[in-house]
């Protein structure tokens, strides 16, 4: 069977409670009770000095055993919680009050009688009892003397044997109706607060239980339950709990509809991917047929032409099929980094001698400012010259004829260099702009020119300063031009 922690809760805290209370109970018998040993020592403490003083025969010495015998039994008789002794110097028994057989000790210990008679101890102090072998009692006691010397003691027993039992019977009887029914009392009074005390106290912890059961329920979709607004309580562990559980719920939702939306962009892309392919694939073979089956009718110049198609789409199918697995590559976080300082300014001039050709052919001009610039950066040389090669042949494809692209390097605090890559053509379409670094995403007014580009210039750029910890922003209005910026470290 199984207890919930509440139920496991209830009953570690009843165990603890019954021992607790049979310690109590204990403890203040034992106070009970040495408060009324000392009170009846207390009370009867000179009997003894005072029985001495009032009979001529103990007063005297008392040689006469058979009459002090006579003497106690009839004070016993009189005083039934009493029981009398005589004994020796050392301690051992002359002569007692009890019926024959009923005393078991033939000596008593004499220091607890001394020690009353001195009274130089704190009450209540015991002495053995004769009746038994191991018990003890409280007493009175006087010394006995004729003359000057000593001949025994008068030794009371306060709480005789029959004292003992009819107390005991009345005492039994009283403490077990007390007990009853202060125990049944307390357990119903313990269990009423216990059983609110310990709703409040896992009350909480009830709730995260049952946020958790539904969230499970729910299929871990956050949107399809609701979940409780835990209070920030810094010394509420169970608060922080639920506060904790509310984070983690949070973000499985948040990574859940990141997958989806993921398996949705690559289902697109596959599909876009698909048309790509099969474009140039398709010219591809329709040239190479057309070669083979009619290469002898065709001339020189149509064999020529016809080659030169074929391997144009070859050419775009092979780069479209490099920057699908680069991308794959990025993506599966399997890309490593080689940090290195080098001078960006320097970079920049080495990536821009390689469009010499596209920019005299356009008429256009890059500016790199400042143009003498000795800044060191800390990044991997070859995919950052793969982010600003994309950004740059961006550039070019969306400028228009004589614009001007400008490259600027800027200094940030905190050690951080701004790199800025502007130009003067279409611009994008604001609501376009957040969606250009999508793998295959084309904005409204893409350019269609010979190039071979097919939207995943941006996506790997991205991916590839995300891994260099940047990231690419931009900025673009239409028809004004575009500028797209990053931040690298200087050392």
């Amino acid at each position: 069977m199984k207890f919930s922690l509440y139920q496991r809760l209830t009953l570690a805290l009843f165990a603890l409670f019954v021992a607790v209370t049979g310690v109590f109970f204990w403890w203040s018998h034992n106070i009970e009770q040495l408060s009324r040993y000392e009170a009846e020592q207390r009370l009867h403490i000179s009997l003894a000095s005072h029985l001495a003083a009032d009979n001529p025969l103990l007063k005297q010495g008392g040689y006469d055993h058979k009459a002090l015998e006579n003497m106690f039994h009839t004070l016993m008789i009189l005083g039934p919680s009493f029981e009398f002794y005589f004994v020796d110097p050392e301690g051992k028994i002359i002569t007692y009050s009890a019926e024959p057989g009923k005393v078991k000790r033939k000596k008593i210990n004499i220091k607890p009688l001394k020690q009353l008679i001195e009274n130089n101890s704190p009450l209540p102090i015991f002495g053995d009892d004769p009746r038994d072998l191991s018990r003890e009692k409280i007493f009175s006691a006087a010394a006995i003397y004729n003359n000057d010397r000593l001949q025994g003691y008068l030794y009371i027993i306060i709480g005789s044997e029959i004292y003992d039992s009819i107390f005991s019977g009345i005492q039994s009887n009283q403490q077990l109706a007390q007990s009853i029914g202060l125990v049944f009392g307390a357990v119903i009074f313990f269990f009423m607060v216990l059983l609110g005390l310990l709703r409040f106290l896992t009350y909480p912890l009830k709730a995260l239980t049952e946020d958790i059961r539904n969230f499970r329920r729910a299929g871990f979709d956050k949107s399809r339950v609701k979940l409780r607004q835990w209070p920030k309580a810094e010394n509420n562990e169970i608060h922080e709990l639920g506060l904790a559980f509310n984070e983690m719920a949070e973000q499985i939702n948040q990574q859940f509809n990141q997958l989806k939306f993921n398996d949705k962009q690559r289902k697109q892309l596959l599909a876009h991917l698909s048309h790509d392919l099969r474009t140039p694939l398709a010219s591809l073979q329709g040239y190479l047929e057309t070669v083979e089956l009619k290469g002898k009718n065709l001339s020189d110049e149509q064999h020529k032409r016809f080659i030169g198609i074929a391997f144009k789409n070859a050419s775009q199918l092979k780069h479209l099929i490099d920057q699908i697995f680069e991308l794959a590559h990025l993506e599966s976080g399997q890309s490593q980094i080689n940090l290195e300082q080098f001078p960006i300014a320097e970079l920049l001039y080495d990536i821009v001698a390689k469009f010499s050709l596209p920019l005299t052919d356009k008429h256009l001009t890059i500016n790199i400012i400042p143009q003498q610039c000795h800044i060191l950066v800390t990044s991997d040389v070859a995919k950052l010259e793969r982010v600003l090669t994309n950004l740059i042949e961006n550039a070019i494809r969306h400028s228009d004829d004589g614009d001007t692209i400008t490259i600027e390097i800027i200094a940030l605090k905190k050690k951080q260099v701004k790199v800025k890559v502007s130009d003067q053509g279409s611009g994008i379409p604001a609501e376009d702009i957040s969606h250009i670094f999508e793998a295959r995403y084309r904005a409204s007014n893409a350019i269609d020119d010979t190039n071979p580009h097919n939207g995943l210039g941006l996506a790997i750029s991205q991916q590839l300063m995300h891994i260099l910890e940047s990231r690419i922003t931009v900025e673009s209005e239409l028809n004004k031009g575009s500028s797209f910026s990053f931040i690298l470290f200087s050392r």
